[in-house]
């Protein structure tokens, strides 16, 4: 299948929630890198909706919100339908660039890698609260699966087609990033990183740290009681 151009293999993946002010724009640029864009409305209260469909996504729209993990299973469910080779998953609020995309393909294909995450560590901009909880957390998935996992929360990722329909996803909330480089990583796959640019400036972030560390401790001691796969 080397004939058949990147747009064809991919499509990107966006779950939203109240993004109206940031989604336009992102799925533009996202279009203008020449991918299809699914945008999964995750029960918005504003016109998200519809301004991803006026930039030309196709938008698939949860009544009520239901949380990240949820919302990219739908779209990870649609794309596997659709049968797209991979899936980049962006976050709907501007922090990262499209022209970024190309190197996670490259490097996907390069490496041979179920997982391609990017890695914003070495962003100053990242307000340090925010870094300090990162790097724990990430420091207990590289434990866990027995791979470097340098930023293991970034959402900005290239996921094989193949690791979506062998890897079990079951989280409802962000703990839906750490569910997937465990789920993965238990069934051998190996996840790479490259490095990110993201900007901060002015964005909304719907983390609230101690549920979500929380939901992320459950989500270890899941994993560490869950019986190994033959």
């Amino acid at each position: 299948s080397g004939s058949m151009s990147a747009h064809d293999r991919y499509c990107v993946i966006i779950p939203a929630y109240n993004a109206a002010k940031t989604i336009g724009e992102l799925v533009k640029a996202v279009k203008a890198q020449g991918l299809p864009v699914v945008v999964v409305d995750d029960g918005s209260r504003d016109n998200t909706s519809a301004v991803a469909a006026q930039h030309g996504a196709v938008v698939i729209s949860h009544l009520r919100n239901q949380g990240k993990g949820s919302a990219l299973r739908t779209g990870f469910a649609h794309a596997l339908r659709a049968k797209y080779e991979g899936i980049i998953t962006m976050d709907s609020d501007g922090q990262h660039q499209p022209g970024d995309i190309p190197r996670f393909i490259q490097a996907g294909e390069r490496q041979h890698a179920g997982i391609v995450v990017g890695n914003r560590m070495e962003n100053a901009s990242m307000p340090r609260m925010r870094r300090w909880t990162n790097r724990l957390m990430s420091r207990v998935i590289s434990t866990l699966s027995r791979q470097e996992m340098p930023d293991s929360q970034c959402g900005f990722r290239l996921i094989h087609r193949e690791v979506l329909a062998t890897v079990p996803l079951t989280a409802q909330g962000y703990d839906i990033e750490s569910e997937l480089l465990l789920a993965a990583s238990q069934r051998r796959w190996k996840t790479i990183f490259v490095p990110v640019q993201t900007t901060y400036d002015g964005h909304v972030s719907y983390i609230k740290p101690i549920r979500d560390t929380l939901l992320f401790v459950r989500l270890v001691l899941r994993y560490l009681g869950r019986p190994k796969p033959r």
